[in-house]
């Protein structure tokens, strides 16, 4: 009887022998494959499964190893994308899952210069999370807005975005680029990101601003008009004279893209009625009733670009009080009186019309 119990108990030591070299076997790495592969996590995916889906990526040698360790450990596993790769050991990919050390995933926003905050808010809620709606909400809410305000980070930013008749209060300075973001990226985090890339780009003109004679909300208002009027760096800097002109002489503007913007229209895709071109908005300086002559509209009309600041803050040293644009090639033509402009308007009409 002695003799068989030491067989049976030799059996039982060689038998957890070997589990135990099984087990630590099975807790090495699968290979020295170092080839990162996305491991997702399902919510509410069990233990039994996870293991058995690293098992099946080739990920680990032995799901009963991990198992056994799941059991004693009893560690609680987040949800997400993982980055693994088989020379990692389960013990430093279960250090992944309970850390919530997950993939992160980027998303690339291009937004471009002359566009408004709709089309941003549009652009937003075709790539992340976030509605165009709730961008928008965001992005007008008056609290909010207030503490930008008070950021010394954003000095560009005054109690002028909060008058109650501008449509969107930042319009006009959220700098048209290409971003980023982490694809959990909240409304708030758009923004910001962007406002900071607006001070970088405006830092570098503070005291030229400052010393310009107009606000910065003024400036930043005349250069989304420049942005939608011309194209070229030079026909900019003359177009922004002529509204510097225009303002000074008490005239109005007679912007035709300020009053699409009023009417919410877009020009080249909208025909404006004879009750828009005349409706007393605060964008509308089209108004001929004398109540826009020598203003600016209330704000903005697009997000412009730095070329655009720039020649708004270093207009040419002309004297044209009108300009004219050929919508077929962005050319544009400045005349000095209103019959030169009529004559250039019916001319270049013609030429459009027979292209």
């Amino acid at each position: 009887m002695k003799k068989i119990g030491i067989i049976i108990a030799s059996v039982i030591l060689i038998f957890f022998l070997f589990l135990g070299c099984f087990y630590i076997w099975g807790m090495g790495a699968a290979s020295k494959d170092n080839q990162v592969q996305i491991f997702t996590i399902e919510a509410g995916t069990s233990k039994q499964e996870i293991a058995t889906n690293l098992k099946n990526a080739g990920l680990i040698r032995s799901k009963y190893s991990l198992l056994a360790y799941l059991f004693f450990s009893r560690v609680s596993i987040q949800a997400g994308d993982y980055e693994l790769s088989p020379n990692m050991t389960p013990v430093e990919m279960l250090e992944k899952f309970t850390n919530g050390d997950v993939k992160i995933n980027t998303i690339k926003l291009t937004f471009i210069e002359g566009k408004r905050l709709t089309d941003y808010a549009k652009i937003v809620s075709e790539k992340l999370n976030i509605s165009a709606n709730e961008f928008l909400s965001q992005a007008n809410d008056i609290n909010y807005l207030s503490e930008l305000i008070k950021s010394e980070k954003y000095w560009f930013l005054t109690e002028e975005i909060l008058n109650e008749e501008i449509y969107y209060p930042l319009e006009g300075y959220l700098y048209p680029d290409t971003y980023e973001f982490l694809e959990t990226a909240s409304a708030k985090d758009i923004i910001e990101t962007m406002l900071d890339h607006t001070a970088n780009k405006l830092n570098p003109y503070k005291e030229q601003i400052a010393n310009s004679g107009y606000t910065v909300h003024q400036i930043i208002t005349i250069a989304s008009m420049v942005e939608k009027e011309a194209n070229s760096e030079t026909d900019r800097e003359t177009v922004a004279q002529v509204f510097f002109t225009r303002l000074k002489e008490n005239w109005s503007l007679g912007s035709d893209v300020t009053t699409y913007y009023g009417a919410n229209k877009e020009i080249g895709v909208d025909e404006l009625t004879w009750d828009e071109l005349n409706d007393s908005n605060p964008y509308n300086t089209r108004l001929t009733d004398g109540s826009m002559n020598g203003k600016l509209p209330i704000g903005p009309i697009c997000n412009p670009s730095i070329t655009s600041i720039s020649a708004t803050l270093n207009p040419s040293d002309t004297n044209y009080y009108y300009f004219v644009a050929n919508v077929c090639t962005g050319e544009v033509f400045f005349q000095n009186t209103n019959e030169e402009f009529i004559a250039k308007n019916s001319e270049l009409s013609s030429i459009c019309a027979g292209n």
